[in-house]
C-alpha cells in the first residue's frame, strides 16, 4: 500500500510542478507539458513492478500513436478560448480529439496499426 501511495504522490507532484511552472512561464510550462513524464513515470512504474517487457514496449508504442490524433486540440484550444470562454473552449477540444482520435484510428487500421 506505501508503493502505491508512493506512485500518487510523485505522480501528482508532477502534475502540480508542470501547473506551477506554467503560471510563471508560459513558455516554460508549455514545454514541460510537452516532455513525456507522465508516460516516463509510466513505463517506469511498470518496470519497477516487473511488468513483462511486452507490456511496457506496448505501452510506448500505442502511446505514439495515441499522441497524433490529440495535436489538432493544441491547435484549437487557443483559437477557441477568447471566443466562447474556457469550459466550452475544453469541451469542444475533447470532442474534436475524440473525433480525430475515431478518424485515426479508422485510417490506421488499413496499415495494420489496430488502436480500437
Amino acid at each position: 500500500m506505501s508503493w502505491l501511495i508512493t506512485k500518487y504522490l510523485i505522480t501528482a507532484g508532477v502534475v502540480v510542478l508542470i501547473s506551477e511552472l506554467a503560471k510563471r512561464s508560459d513558455k516554460l510550462g508549455g514545454l514541460i507539458a510537452a516532455l513525456p513524464m507522465i508516460t516516463v513515470l509510466t513505463l517506469i512504474w511498470l518496470y519497477i513492478e516487473k511488468q513483462p517487457e511486452t507490456k511496457i514496449a506496448n505501452h510506448a508504442w500505442y502511446t505514439f500513436w495515441y499522441v497524433v490524433p490529440t495535436l489538432p486540440m493544441f491547435l484549437i484550444f487557443p483559437m477557441l478560448l477568447s471566443r466562447i470562454g474556457f469550459w466550452p473552449t475544453l469541451l469542444a477540444s475533447v470532442v474534436i480529439t475524440v473525433i480525430c482520435f475515431a478518424a485515426f484510428a479508422f485510417v490506421m487500421r488499413r496499415f495494420g496499426v489496430e488502436l480500437m
